[in-house]
């Protein structure tokens, strides 16, 4: 049992934080009725918390910064959504009082979780009872008072504080009517007790026992009936984005100005080794308004906007059938919807997996192939099949590495197979495509094929580099030249921004390989100069 939160300890426990969140995420989002019923946050707070580990691994062991403030700033940076802003804010809380200083003991924790809690209702523009808020402090509270009544043991204390949350929890119904009338307990209050009882579990190794978490029940999921407090018709969004280059006076006046154009207003700043940065989260029906005043304040960045209404999905439509394509650039996205694919856009931070479900859902097809196109994104792609399936969808991942991979799955798709036959033909066509890629080092690395320097042409087979060069056409050519040695009949190509490179990879093929049938694409992706295919 832990008498004290060292850095070890605080790492474990944002790591079982981040495990009880994931496996809850879903129970979560079907809690989320407030502030507007759009069913995210639990995987608000999942990635807010993913967003503050990645920052701690990131850094790494031989890191001299405190854990309390390096998961801080991952949090702040990477939060998601309003209870996940307002779970940045309370891990930023803690880090003020407890950063620097030496391992927090039960009395320490206690002054800092309700130093945290009072300073999270001021970074809210306009606080409500019955919320996350009010779950924080009477956890906060609970801490401090059995510190008072002499159990100052960190276990005590963190017990205390779980126990007197999940209280507040329960009494959530009683203090907004919007919960009231769902029969649910406020879904953001619901994620911190989990967080709190994965630091009683860090901290005493037992798992505290508690009744599972309530679902809404009417007999559907997400579809809005019955809901309470619907946005109402109209262009009401939420507004995120990070500010630099400002200043506290600044922010303040930014902060008045978004309180005037909409409400859940949370603005949350943190250190960063550049510079103090906000993460800034309203509602608002005026986005353009909520930008510009960004921009007066400093240098607003990494900015999304989501519609406040929650995805209402239609019925399917039985015998229909759709696909959907995770792509990397315009000219892909034109490519695959000119094959009639549906396209998920992949930009810098990578595709989340509401994106693709609510493409999914937008189809209104019964039977929809997903197709990742990246080996990273098939587990997103799984997950959200995972929850396209619970609303009635029939959803099968093809587990493409490469949008060359992905076209070869295409061509081979037939609507008048059975559906699951369909699937298993797209993924063979898929797995019998060996693909490659031309790009250009960025760094000194030491890859599989040796040594590259900054600005060196990499020919990369299935994810490996084969080929190191100072000439970006012959490393391309080469790289050709060693897939086709295990055969083929025909090579797609997927150029990128070099259309000279295409002209000479054609002109080597048909030179050097003149039976191969060549097929050739323009509009690749920034940073992949060339993409291959063959089959």
């Amino acid at each position: 049992m832990l008498q004290a939160l060292d850095d070890a300890a605080v790492g474990d426990w944002y790591r079982a934080a981040v495990e009880v969140l994931s496996e809850s995420r879903s129970r979560l989002d079907d809690l989320n009725v407030f502030p507007v019923p759009d069913g995210d946050t639990g995987t608000n707070l999942l990635l807010t918390a993913q967003a503050a580990i990645a920052a701690l691994d990131s850094e790494g062991p031989r890191t001299t910064e405190s854990a309390w403030s390096i998961l801080a700033r991952g949090a702040v940076l990477g939060a998601r959504g309003n209870s996940g802003t307002i779970l940045a804010q309370l891990l930023r809380g803690l880090a003020d009082q407890l950063a620097g200083q030496p391992p927090a003991d039960g009395p320490a924790f206690a002054a800092a979780m309700q130093k945290a809690a009072e300073t999270a209702y001021t970074a809210v523009a306009d606080p409500e009872e019955g919320t996350f808020l009010t779950v924080a402090r009477f956890g906060a509270e609970a801490a401090v008072a059995s510190v008072d009544a002499g159990h100052a043991d960190l276990s005590d204390v963190v017990r205390a504080a779980a126990d007197g949350a999940r209280v507040a929890l329960e009494a959530t119904p009683g203090q907004l009517e919007v919960l009231r009338e769902a029969g649910v307990v406020d879904a953001g209050g619901a994620g911190l007790c989990l967080v709190l009882d994965a630091l009683v579990t860090t901290v005493t190794g037992v798992e505290p026992s508690r009744p599972a978490l309530a679902r809404r029940d009417h007999g559907h999921h997400h579809t809005g009936e019955h809901l309470p407090h619907q946005p109402p018709a109209g262009p009401g969004s939420e507004v995120q984005y990070l500010l630099a280059d400002s200043d506290e006076d600044a922010v303040a006046r930014l902060h008045h100005g978004l309180a005037a154009l909409g409400d859940s207003l949370v603005v949350v700043g943190v250190d960063t080794p550049t510079g103090r940065e906000w993460n800034v989260h309203v509602h608002c029906a005026d986005v353009g308004a909520a930008i510009e005043a960004g921009i007066e304040a400093g240098r607003p960045y990494r900015i999304s906007v989501s519609p406040l209404a929650p995805v209402l999905p239609s019925a399917p439509v039985p015998g229909t059938r759709a696909v959907v394509a995770v792509v990397a650039s315009d000219g892909l996205a034109q490519l695959f919807r000119g094959e009639g694919v549906r396209v998920v856009a992949c930009g810098p931070d990578g595709v989340t997996e509401d994106e693709i479900l609510a493409e999914v859902l937008a189809s209104v097809a019964l039977e929809v192939v997903v197709l990742p196109n990246d080996a990273g994104l098939s587990a997103v792609a799984a997950r959200a099949a995972t929850r396209a399936r619970e609303v009635g969808r029939d959803v099968g991942v093809v587990p493409t590495r490469s949008p060359v991979q992905g076209l070869a799955a295409i061509a081979v798709t037939d609507p008048a197979r059975r559906f699951g036959d369909d699937v298993i033909a797209m993924a063979e066509a898929a797995a019998a495509t060996r693909w490659a890629e031309v790009t250009v080092a960025e760094q000194e690395a030491l890859t599989s094929a040796g040594r590259c320097q900054p600005g060196d042409a990499l020919g990369s087979a299935e994810g490996d580099v084969v080929v190191i060069g100072s000439d970006l056409a012959a490393v391309a050519c080469d790289l050709l030249d060693r897939l086709l040695s295990a055969g083929g009949e025909m090579a797609t190509l997927v150029v990128g921004s070099d259309e000279a490179l295409g002209d000479v990879v054609c002109r080597h093929l048909a030179t050097q390989h003149p039976t191969i049938e060549v097929t050739r694409y323009g509009g690749g992706p920034d940073g992949i100069l060339l993409q291959v295919g063959v089959e």
